[in-house]
């Protein structure tokens, strides 16, 4: 079975008016777009994950790869899980 390349969504849905970039994933919004169509190549996620990562600044790209991997391990990315939890 074929592995699914995961979202790089970390449920931090605010675009940069300056870049044009979601300053959670760093992504454009046709990127978000090119995500979500099914008939997307695997090759062109792996791609733009590497692209996205090269955008963030140190912080950011620490605090991405956090959630990121919280996400792969756990299918949700650590904010939203914080999230559901404070709702609790």
């Amino acid at each position: 079975m074929k592995k699914m390349i995961v979202s790089p969504c970390i449920s931090i849905c605010k675009m940069d008016p300056i870049t044009g970039f979601c300053t959670g994933c760093a992504r454009t919004s046709e990127e978000k777009i090119i995500w979500k169509d099914k008939n997307t190549a695997d090759d062109w996620k792996t791609t733009n994950l590497i692209d996205i990562e090269k955008r963030m600044d140190t912080s950011t790209r620490k605090n991405f790869k956090e959630s990121y991997e919280f996400k792969l391990k756990n299918g949700i990315s650590l904010i939203k899980k914080k999230k559901l939890d404070e709702q609790k």
